[in-house]
């Protein structure tokens, strides 16, 4: 093929301004495929960089058609004249849907990825904007939003910085390898399996995976790889199979670091709002002061019962538990540092001072915190090269298209702004293991924001906890991580499994529970949990509580802070007040997520608030912080009332006064436990769902603890006053007949399992928490009737609405429904636009269908591909397969210099007929492939169900088998009608709400 440039200079006629042009084009693309082979090799985040909005057919050579010998292809869209940014180009990108700025053409560059494989035009997608055309030399430039501006310094800067950074990344192609590598013996079954069912491009962000596809790609290699029994092959098969192991214990360990800097980091930053140490600013409260952690006390009555009261903490004529100099001497508060010389620990000023502080250094930590959430994360701004984009021109066929045909139909804005760094991410974290992608959501981006806004949130003081967001952050450790290996980068499927044990790691160091950390990912999380999956779970998990326990975070050896021990057993009729613990558990759950969704869809998303996230993070700070200062009970941390409320009473620890041995002190005692369940159970409601990272379990947690120890005071109480009564004969003389932090732990599992409804796995942390199965029966009975009685309140938990309130495509496998008499037929969409090879269908057509399609929001569909056929005396439509929007789209941009150009959808013969010229495609050395022949992206063998089928095995092979869409034929095989995965999800959420 001969470049512009050498046709330019054979051509004498050509004007010098022409050849100069030409040569400026070719000097251009050659300077860049240089600069793109010798970077190929170099990693980049998919989801953090922006699209290409390279606007220039200078960086790309001119493609020859095959039609006009030599002749340079115009990539003009059928005529010669440059495209114009349509309107509303200079919209921003909304959630769900791409900019329209993004080209429908793309260069087919001849260059080769980082793995060696080559580009050919099947697997090429560099998206572009339209030629330059006449503007070559043009004194303005084009903004990503499409809007025309002088070209300045700054402009330049800003275009050779781009430029740079797509020159780094990586050259998209295609989400599957070639189908062979074109040797004879290679065309076997599993080929045979993957060429019917298509290639595919990688999956667009708020689209579904498909688990059949990516199982069938997975078997293939499998095969390729076990069927070489030389000594390398041995060593190949071994190394695969060998990754996975790797990738578990590189995320373990990560997982464990990463949770020890951020458990320092909040330590530290939680002790600053009260001041400082002297031995050096980076310290925590803890680490200044050792002895603090053990909380020994030597309280008398009087002093227990005035530091307990709120309102006689700044009296100056009071004395408190333990002095701040008799306390710790290098701990210095902030009235204490500001005021030396006339500080007094109980003077009003001083109170005052301290109080002032707290507010402001709680709401800088806060404000903080959400910034970095609303700025570094907000779903508009991961869209990378894998996401697809909409049809730029819109050409009718037989027609060439001009400046006034030219039409950008972007999808409209179903969804609303996500911030992937805010809440806890469970409910995200389910979405995508059942197969929904959100690029960006695991990426390094996120983590950092997740991370460092993780310990700002903790720290601020609000009523939330840092043990749901490790979830999330270790799965993006693991996201990251399996991301440098071809067998999870490539497969979508396989990928899930890595975030499936990362989930476990992320419980392991939230809780110190690596069993308790399986079960979660196989109760709560995981959508396909396979036992290989659950090995690694089990290993990775073991890795990273190994890991921290090396680390040593709290400085006590414990994994957690809250880990406690009991020695004595329970009694009979305790059972009765556990099951009490149980109901409130289960009344607490259901209403908190009742009233936390209400909050959260009529109030937070509300005019005035839904516009200024950030002034809500502010008011609900400063009312956390007026309110927590008050009480010593709200005011420490969540992790530290949880530990002392679930501790057992030894000599010599008074655990922050709720150590009581005298029956005048139970009273004040409850009432101040009481104000902290008031609280923070009001608090959790309104600050959970904020836009900054938050978790549940904590404040979940500490108010199931304050309840159950309040019981368990009172009935200490009722064993020291009436210790003669029946229900006590069975306590043992000379020792304590009721331990109140047994009723604290049981009341906590039993709140956590009625907001989260999580059983199993949650009585297993529970077990691994306390170091003792002695309590196994109490903590079951609280757990199941907690979950009954919330199930009989709210059906779902907390996690579920937050789904349903970001309005998640989730597909929950555990629900049942009744179907009563409807059938497949009444379910199906029948106008679904199909593709006829009975008619020319040309690329410029084909363009207009997809245009149209993606006009109406439909970004997760495709086409039935169909032809007219007559069988038994009937005429109907057969199928000969269905192609996805993606995989339409990018085999349009391929060709969308040709719209005139007609495109070929040809079934392909049985398997036994194919010969290995014939079955040659996109390998080194085999002949150029027909960019016109769609048959490669077809999937010829579609999941089909006949229309009077009963719904619940559409049902199954959604759930089971992972389906993406099923084609629905009538009794003579004719074709009716497709239900697409999120049409089976629309129909499932109006069953429910009828129901």
């Amino acid at each position: 093929m001969e470049s512009p440039a050498q046709l330019s200079r054979q051509n004498s006629t050509v004007s010098n301004v022409s050849t100069h042009r030409a040569r400026t084009r070719q000097d251009t693309a050659d300077t860049t495929n240089e600069l793109g082979q010798s970077y190929s090799s170099i990693l980049s985040e998919d989801s953090v960089y922006a699209p290409l909005h390279t606007s220039s057919s200078r960086l790309r050579p001119a493609m020859a058609d095959p039609a006009h010998g030599s002749q340079p292809r115009r990539a003009t869209g059928g005529s010669g004249e440059a495209q114009p940014f349509a309107k509303g180009g200079a919209n921003q990108p909304k959630y769900g849907t791409l900019p329209s700025h993004i080209g429908s053409n793309i260069n087919v560059n001849t260059s080769r990825t980082r793995r060696g494989a080559p580009i050919s035009p099947s697997s090429a997608r560099f998206p572009r904007s339209s030629t330059m055309g006449s503007h070559q030399h043009d004194p303005y430039e084009h903004s990503p939003l499409g809007i025309r501006r002088p070209m300045s310094i700054v402009g330049l800067k800003e275009s050779i910085r781009e430029g740079w950074r797509n020159t780094l990344r990586r050259t998209p192609s295609t989400y599957d390898p070639p189908l062979d590598d074109g040797k004879a013996d290679d065309i076997d079954n599993a080929a045979e399996a993957s060429r019917v069912n298509g290639i595919r491009v990688w999956y667009s962000s708020f689209t579904s995976i498909d688990w059949l596809h990516d199982a069938i790609k997975d078997s293939r290699r499998r095969h390729r790889l076990r069927r070489r029994k030389s000594f390398r092959g041995r060593l190949k098969n071994a190394l695969d199979r060998s990754t996975g192991w790797f990738i578990v214990t590189i995320v373990g360990l990560l997982a464990a670091i990463v949770a020890f800097s951020i458990v320092r980091t909040e330590q530290w930053l939680f002790d600053l709002k009260e001041g400082k140490c002297a031995d050096g600013f980076f310290k925590a409260k803890r680490f200044c002061c050792p002895m603090s952690v053990d909380n020994l006390t030597a309280a008398t009555s009087g002093s227990l019962i005035d530091g307990l009261n709120p309102l006689s903490m700044y009296r100056p004529d009071r004395t408190r538990i333990i002095s701040y100099s008799e306390e710790c001497p290098a701990w210095q508060t902030w009235a204490e540092l500001f005021d030396p010389k006339d500080w007094k620990p109980l003077s009003f000023a001083s109170w005052m001072t301290e109080y002032i502080a707290y507010i402001i250094v709680a709401l800088a930590l806060a404000l903080t915190s959400s910034a970095l959430t609303l700025k570094l994360t907000a779903s508009t701004s991961f869209i990378g090269r894998k996401d697809s984009s909409s049809v730029v021109s819109q050409t009718a066929p037989g027609k060439t298209s001009n400046a006034d045909s030219t039409q950008v139909v972007s999808p409209p804005t179903t969804r609303k702004v996500l911030y992937y760094a805010a809440g806890s991410g469970i409910p995200e974290i389910k979405t995508i293991l059942s197969g929904f992608v959100i690029h960006g959501y695991l990426g390094g981006r996120t983590l950092f924001t997740k991370s460092v806004g993780l310990a700002m949130s903790v720290a601020s003081g609000l009523s939330l906890g840092k043990e749901g967001p490790f979830v999330h952050i270790v799965c993006c450790i693991g996201n990251i991580v399996s991301r440098f290996f071809n067998k999870y980068e490539t497969n979508e499927a396989k990928r899930r499994e890595i975030l499936s044990a990362a989930s476990a790691a992320g419980v392991a160091v939230a809780f110190g529970a690596p069993v308790g950390g399986v079960l979660f990912s196989l109760e709560e999380v995981s959508y396909f949990f396979p036992p290989k999956v659950m090995w690694r779970s089990f290993f990775c998990a073991m890795i990273a509580a190994i890991t921290l326990k090396v680390l040593n975070p709290f400085g006590t050896g414990k994994i957690v802070l809250f880990q406690v021990t009991y020695d004595q057993d329970w009694h009979a009729y305790e059972l009765f007040f556990f099951l009490i613990l149980g109901v409130f558990g289960g009344v607490y759950g259901a209403y908190f997520s009742k009233l936390n969704y209400r909050w959260s869809k009529h109030v937070r998303n509300g005019k005035w608030l839904g516009k200024h996230p950030k002034s809500e993070v502010a008011i609900i700070t400063l009312i956390t912080a007026l309110l927590s200062f008050l009480n010593p009970y709200t005011r420490m941390g969540g992790t530290e009332l949880v530990y002392n409320l679930f501790a057992e009473c030894r000599p010599g620890h008074s655990h922050e006064g709720l150590c009581v041995n005298d029956p005048a002190l139970v009273r004040p005692v409850a009432n101040a436990i009481a104000v902290a369940l008031l609280v923070k159970g009001a608090l959790t409601i309104v600050t959970f769902g904020i836009k900054l990272p938050a978790g549940i379990f904590i404040p979940t947690l500490g108010v199931g603890a304050c309840a159950g120890r309040i019981l368990g005071l009172g009935i200490q109480w009722l064993s020291m006053v009436h210790p003669t009564m029946p229900v006590f004969d069975s306590c043992k003389e000379g020792t304590q007949c009721v331990v109140p932090g047994v009723y604290a732990m049981i009341g906590a599992a039993a709140t956590l399992s009625g907001v989260t409804r999580t059983t199993v796995s949650l009585a297993v942390i529970m077990f691994e928490l306390t170091g003792t199965l002695t309590y196994v029966v109490p903590v079951m009975l609280s757990v199941l009737v907690a979950k009954t009685v919330a199930d009989a309140l709210e059906p779902k938990g907390i996690y579920d609405l937050v789904i349903e309130l970001n309005q998640l495509p989730y597909l929950d496998h555990k629900a049942e429904y009744r179907w009563g008499v409807l059938t497949v037929a009444d379910v199906m969409d029948k106008k679904v636009d199909v593709i006829n090879v009975d008619k020319a269908n040309t690329v410029g057509s084909l363009q207009g269908q997809l245009s149209r399609v993606f006009g109406m929001g439909t970004l997760d569909g495709g086409f039935p591909i169909v032809t007219r056929q007559e069988s038994g005396g009937l005429r109907g439509w057969k199928m000969i397969g269905y192609i996805s929007h993606n995989e339409l789209e990018h085999a349009l941009n391929v060709v969308g210099d040709e719209p005139d150009t007609a495109v070929q959808f040809r079934p392909l013969p049985p398997p036994r007929d194919y010969e290995p010229s014939a079955v040659s495609s996109i390998h080194e050395g085999a002949a150029e492939p027909d960019p016109f022949d769609f048959t490669m992206y077809m999937d010829q063998a579609p999941l089909m169900v006949q229309a009077h089928s009963p719904l619940e095995i559409v049902q199954q092979m959604f759930v089971k088998l992972g389906a993406r869409y099923v084609v629905v034929v009538n009794t003579n095989g004719f074709y009716e009608g497709v239900i697409d995965k999120k049409g089976w999800l629309q129909f499932l959420n109006e069953l429910e709400e009828h129901s």
